[in-house]
């Protein structure tokens, strides 16, 4: 009876397809690090969160169709991002974190996990009625309360995906394409306003570094610039497990954070990049296969949110550090090292997990259509 009930909700493919991605995250630190640091640190991070994982997929979250926990929610990641200005650790110039003793945690992945909540909550109920240009205003006011305060802090990186994973909802849920141009044009004229009024000068230099990366490789762009020596020094099969040279060198900076995908392909190589690509598409594949069995709006639309998030994440971390897309200090999902992030990522993983366990059947002659339509 109980595995069977096991087989209801735990999806041991999605969770299978975590492991080549955690192992290359641990691998890659440990191949650098002398004293082991940040390795032995993300284990302990890995096996905890993943714990908080499996026991929130036992939990059934239709209460989270209330309004009352959605708003309770909501205002729990307003006042922790608040909280920042008066109790905040700064970090290379960002506010971003909050001290727990020996626990260091970053409100603004729980806003992003928030937004999700919210987000889904919302166009769940208005579903039928989204083609109403106001819903897309009050959507985007949700999560322009949450960008305003990240990026007061300021984490650019944060912002835009807070501000992406906005985007995908509301196109997921249905919206005109008159009102999809209008909303191009909110984002280009934001995008200005930003620019102009609230972008410090070294997230401008990053931006136009993005432009012409060689404009200043010793500066602004010294970052992306190792990266791409790093992953185009790889080549086919890699230098080998600890013989990266940008890494042990120190010439490629974070590579156990924000360029860990770098440091990774050049010691595996191009195999290795198709290695982690794989596992990715596997992980979003059974993600958006939850989604759509989802029982009401409301799974699958914070099943696709979801999907959004993490998809954010892998293709800006992945492009900041081939060169195409700016450093923004977005980690990549479960490879690189951080404890909040990591923990957050899990929870929203359970909390996924959790609602499989009401999820509607698929019958076996509508099977070979799911496959084909993910």
């Amino acid at each position: 009876m109980r595995s069977g009930f096991l087989r209801t909700h735990v999806d041991f493919l999605l969770l299978g397809s975590i492991v080549p991605l955690v192992s290359v995250g641990l691998l890659t630190m440990n191949s650098f690090t002398g004293d082991a640091h940040f390795f032995s640190r993300q284990i302990i991070w890995v096996l905890f969160s993943l714990l908080v994982c499996i026991g929130l997929s036992f939990i059934d979250f239709r209460f989270l169709r209330r309004t009352e926990p959605i708003v309770g929610v909501f205002m729990l990641a307003v006042t922790l991002l608040s909280s920042l200005f008066l109790f905040g650790k700064t970090v290379k110039g960002s506010t971003s974190w909050l001290e727990f003793g020996f626990f260091s945690f970053q409100p603004s992945d729980f806003a992003k996990l928030t937004l999700i909540l919210v987000l889904a909550k919302y166009f769940s109920r208005r579903h039928v009625e989204i083609a109403n240009v106001r819903h897309i205003f009050v959507s985007g006011l949700y999560a322009g309360i949450l960008c305003f305060l990240v990026l007061l802090q300021p984490d650019l990186g944060s912002a835009v995906i807070i501000s992406l994973i906005w985007f995908g909802m509301v196109l997921v849920s249905g919206i005109s394409k008159k009102h999809l141009l209008a909303v191009f044009l909110i984002g280009a004229v934001s995008f200005g306003l930003l620019w102009q009024f609230a972008f410090k000068e070294y997230q401008k230099k990053r931006i136009m570094t993005f432009i012409n990366p060689t404009a200043d490789i010793r500066g602004a762009g010294y970052n992306a610039y190792q990266s791409t020596i790093a992953v185009g020094s790889g080549e086919l099969l890699g230098k080998g497990i600890g013989y990266g040279t940008q890494s042990r060198l120190n010439f490629l900076p974070e590579y156990e954070t924000d360029f860990i995908f770098a440091a990774f392909a050049e010691e595996w190589g191009f195999v290795g990049v198709i290695f982690i690509f794989i596992s990715f598409s596997i992980f979003i594949w059974r993600v958006l296969s939850n989604a759509k069995r989802g029982e009401s709006n409301f799974e699958i639309l914070f099943g696709a949110g979801f999907a959004i998030w993490i998809m954010s994440h892998f293709l800006i971390n992945v492009g900041m550090n081939i060169g195409v897309m700016p450093v923004t200090g977005i980690p990549l999902p479960f490879v690189s090292y951080g404890g909040s992030h990591t923990l957050i990522t899990f929870v929203g993983l359970g909390i996924l997990m959790g609602m499989s366990r009401y999820k509607r059947v698929v019958h076996k002659e509508n099977m070979q259509n799911e496959f084909l339509g993910l």
